[in-house]
């Protein structure tokens, strides 16, 4: 593989948001057509990613002092069948069923032990259309699955967020 070719499947984006305060990320995604915008909602960061491919993985890192009190993602895609989430040290994992919508979420690799919205682990999924109306119909056309993280997955202020994804499993 050479150089440029290593260049070109890894993507540096410094991101500062305009309006949040001055705080900036640093963005790493796997391939050079995905996108990340960072948007500033009530001085919270919204994370909008787009993969055209449909699986990727994207680092956020921190360049500040303390990640902000409210962190949301946002992921343009027409499924979230696969979302891995990880500071390194804790993973949180979900899958949205394109079948009927539902959403499982579980922590640290257990499947089996599924959390609940009484876990202080637990991420809010909305499915929007593209009229940010909650919907279940899949694929999502010009849609979003939106993920707000939980306080707790910040705990011990890490220094950047690794996610992973994938819309559809193909067979």
């Amino acid at each position: 593989m050479t150089y440029s070719s290593m260049l070109a499947s890894f993507v540096v984006l410094l991101v500062t948001m305009k309006g949040i305060a001055d705080e900036p990320f640093k963005i790493t995604t796997k391939r050079s057509d995905d996108r990340v915008e960072v948007k500033s909602e009530n001085d919270d960061p919204v994370f909008v990613i787009r993969s055209p491919m449909g699986i990727s993985n994207a680092t956020i890192e921190r360049t500040t002092e303390q990640w902000p009190v409210k962190v949301v993602i946002q992921m343009r895609l027409n499924g979230l069948e696969s979302f891995k989430l990880s500071t390194g040290k804790l993973k949180l994992e979900a899958s949205v069923s394109s079948h009927d919508g539902s959403v499982r979420l579980w922590k640290d690799s257990k499947e089996d032990s599924p959390l609940d919205s009484t876990s202080p682990y637990w991420m809010e999924i909305r499915i929007l259309d593209s009229d940010s109306e909650p919907t279940r119909n899949f694929p999502l056309k010009d849609g979003c699955f939106e993920l707000q993280l939980p306080k707790k997955f910040f705990e011990g202020n890490p220094k950047s967020i690794t996610m992973e994804w994938i819309d559809f499993y193909r067979s």
